[in-house]
């Protein structure tokens, strides 16, 4: 079976985040880069499949800058086989959609089974790439699984929802997107360092993909403003002299609440 994981690096969620005022992007050199945690269970989840059905390929797919390549090895170190590292200044600031359609083309050059992907990023948060690669290579969807089950020609999960937990199943190929109910990724070893720096490491850009990502006929989305977030400021402080409820309920409709 062949295996693929779309990693991301993102800056360390316990780090400072910030964006960058000019051009509206996250600063990546405000906090050290670091692979997301939500992708190190994406990649211990394929690992796990593989320890038990030896000959399984684990392919990681990243979109990022250059510089992300230590990071994309940290996957190859827990064990992954090999990675496909897209690198273009194109790219940069890409939206949702570009960025799907990116990891998409990726993927389908990747003659994968089963593709394993977070289903929610600590940067972005967008929540809905792994929709959009399973829509774009026209393939079903299992999404936002906190148990998950693998055959030979079907995958299988648990959606827990506030009105219970859905048992979902899709036939193979297929894209599944997890969440942090699944167990942690492993610790990498020295042993697992020095074998990814000779595992196949591929670097490619959006138009090997077949991808232009400045093509004026895509209609993309467009940032008009970006602003740092004000200072916090002191509340409104109601004293119950006997009418506290009447000051409470006029804050609230003056606040446009009530």
């Amino acid at each position: 079976m062949k295996i693929v994981v779309l990693i991301k690096e993102v800056p360390d969620t316990w780090g400072e985040r910030r964006l960058d005022l000019e051009t509206g992007l996250a600063d990546r050199a405000a906090s050290s880069p670091v692979l997301d945690e939500i992708n190190e269970r994406a990649v211990e989840v394929a690992l796990a499949h593989a320890d038990a059905h030896p000959g399984t390929e684990v392919t990681v797919v990243s979109m990022a800058p250059a510089s992300a390549t230590a990071t994309i090895r940290k996957a190859l170190a827990m064990g992954a086989t090999s990675a496909v590292h897209i690198v273009d200044d194109a790219l940069r600031g890409a939206d949702l959609l570009l960025t799907a359609e990116v990891l998409a083309a990726a993927v389908r050059r990747a003659d994968y089974d089963l593709v394993i992907a977070g289903n929610l990023s600590t940067d972005g948060g967008g929540g809905v790439v792994a929709a959009m690669v399973a829509e774009l290579l026209g393939v079903p969807q299992v999404t936002g699984v906190a148990a998950l089950e693998l055959s030979d020609g079907a995958v299988s999960g648990d959606r827990v929802s506030d009105a219970g937990t859905m048992r979902v199943t899709a036939e193979l190929p297929a894209v599944v997107s997890i969440t942090e109910a699944l167990p942690e990724g492993r610790f990498t070893t020295f042993k697992g360092i020095m074998a990814a720096k000779k595992k196949p490491y591929e670097t490619v850009d959006a138009t090997a993909l077949g991808i232009e990502p400045e093509d004026p006929a895509t209609a993309r989305y467009i940032m008009l403003a970006v602003a740092e977030r004000p200072a916090r400021t002191a509340g409104t402080k109601i004293v119950d002299e006997g009418d506290a409820g009447e000051k409470l309920a006029a804050f609230l409709v003056a606040e446009g609440v009530a």
